[in-house]
């Protein structure tokens, strides 16, 4: 997916896992590419796991996230992150 894509797309997988009130989810973003692009245009390397904290720190997400933790290399090591969710009171 590119930015523009996963961003709408994380916030409505996180505000519906929250709604159906699960506790932990995985979110794969990809390690991203293997080293710099030197072309024209400079490309950063895994733009989507840099940008998931910073889409998970604002609202409306943040105001449902518990904690976010790496993944075990078995569900997808440095590309992958846990997500666990508040409880709804």
């Amino acid at each position: 997916m590119t930015v523009a894509e996963a961003h709408p797309a994380l916030a409505n997988f996180i505000l519906t896992a929250a709604q159906r009130q699960l506790r932990l989810v995985l979110v794969i973003t990809g390690k991203g590419k293997g080293r710099a692009d030197s072309g024209p245009v400079p490309e950063r390397v895994g733009v989507l796991r840099q940008s998931l904290p910073q889409w998970l720190r604002q609202p409306p997400l943040a105001q449902t996230i518990l904690e976010v933790t790496p993944a075990h290399q078995k569900h997808g090591g440095g590309g992958a992150f846990y997500v666990y969710l508040k409880r709804r009171r």
